[in-house]
């Protein structure tokens, strides 16, 4: 996600300093080179060689007549984005007034003039993050076109944010936008029938490659909303949801104002009538009686005949032309941009085969369901494009 981007980490006096080391970590393994910077406060905190390790480069703590600010982040610096993690109200509040008495501070004065993307992590504690002087700065720095990676607000502290929103953050600042001013509505993982208060039908779909094609299409400068049954994540809107009804009215609540819908979830085909009270174990048969659900891309298709759609087809057997013709049928029926067509062996797996299918050719691709997520996003962006 972050494969050759480099990143100036600008650390200050927070407690959450001592998070840095991971956070690091999380950005080289997802392909980023790494400098650190620091406050003489994070350095109470966190002791430069523990991010000298981190990042394995040396760590910039004072100014020096190498001009180390301009060297990072001047306009032919070596930095691609700053990335000011934890960012303290102090820090905050100093880059918004053009003040720059600390490296950290120094590096962001220096890339606000040489339009360096700059990603900010406030983490402090929350009377001081309601500071009205604080959050005028923190407007202001939005203003300037300042990403921010917002905290958990949890035990009355401003927490910073996951690891994987921070990376989340700094890939959309360095991204090309080519999903800028797009709306996506993507469907991910599997839905849930309900029989009883306790039992249900559902299946093995975990909702992996759904959220990594959502998250792709942020980086990529999209608003998403992820409806699925799974957890929030702060750079989507969540619609919450379990049964394919559910899903269905979900989907058709967005479409109006979509343009695009990328339908990754593995909805079930069939519901039943839910019993109100739990059904007594111990009988010698019970008859379930199915009924098919209305298939979410066809009555979607029917209402926005001219919505771009992304559909995903699994099947258990079969060779990539099999698979490829079957996603080709429900590509014809329709009219879908393209269909992702895999075997269901990958469900539940991180790693995946799919093949992207068009209705001329289509590509194979094996890689992680991050990856494949991107270039989902990739395609729907050219299948978009003017």
């Amino acid at each position: 996600m972050l494969e050759g981007v480099n990143v100036a980490l600008g650390v200050t006096g927070s407690i959450a300093a001592v998070k840095t080391v991971e956070l690091a970590h999380e950005l080289r393994r997802q392909g980023a080179s790494v400098r650190a910077v620091t406050t003489s406060a994070a350095e109470g905190i966190i002791h430069p060689w523990a991010l000298e390790f981190a990042t394995d480069n040396p760590v910039v703590t004072e100014i020096t007549g190498s001009v180390e600010h301009v060297e990072l982040c001047g306009r032919d610096g070596w930095a691609d984005v700053l990335l000011v993690a934890p960012a303290t109200a102090n820090t905050v509040g100093k880059m918004a007034a053009a003040i720059d008495d600390s490296p950290v501070t120094t590096c962001a004065t220096t890339a606000f003039g040489a339009d360096l993307p700059i990603v900010v992590v406030p983490a402090m504690h929350e009377p001081m993050y309601d500071h009205p002087g604080v959050l005028d700065a923190l407007d202001r720095l939005e203003e300037w076109d300042v990403a921010f990676v917002d905290p958990r607000v949890e035990e009355g502290k401003a927490k910073i944010a996951a690891e994987d929103d921070i990376v989340t953050g700094v890939a959309r600042a360095t991204t090309e936008q080519t999903l800028a001013d797009r709306h996506v509505v993507v469907t991910s993982g599997g839905t849930t029938e309900s029989i009883d208060p306790i039992r249900t039908l559902s299946n093995r779909a975990s909702g992996r490659t759904g959220r990594a094609v959502a998250r792709a299409c942020y980086v990529r400068g999209a608003e998403v909303t992820l409806v699925h049954d799974g957890p929030n994540v702060p750079w989507a809107t969540v619609e919450t949801v379990e049964s394919a009804a559910e899903m269905l009215a979900a989907v058709e609540a967005h479409a109006d104002d979509a343009d695009a819908l990328v339908s990754a979830a593995a909805i079930s085909d069939y519901t039943v009538e839910s019993s109100p009270e739990k059904i007594r174990s111990g009988q010698d048969e019970l008859a379930l009686e199915l009924e098919p659900t209305p298939k979410l891309i066809d009555t979607i298709r029917e209402s926005h005949p001219d919505l771009p759609i992304v559909g995903f087809k699994a099947e258990s057997d079969g060779d990539d032309a099999a698979i490829a013709a079957k996603a080709r049928e429900i590509l014809d029926r329709a009219g879908l941009s393209f269909v992702v067509g895999n075997d269901t062996s990958v469900m539940g797996e991180e790693r995946t085969r799919a093949l992207v299918v068009r209705r001329d050719d289509y590509d194979v691709f094996e890689g992680t369901k991050t990856a494949l997520g991107g270039r989902v996003a990739d395609e729907l962006a050219a299948t978009l494009a003017p």
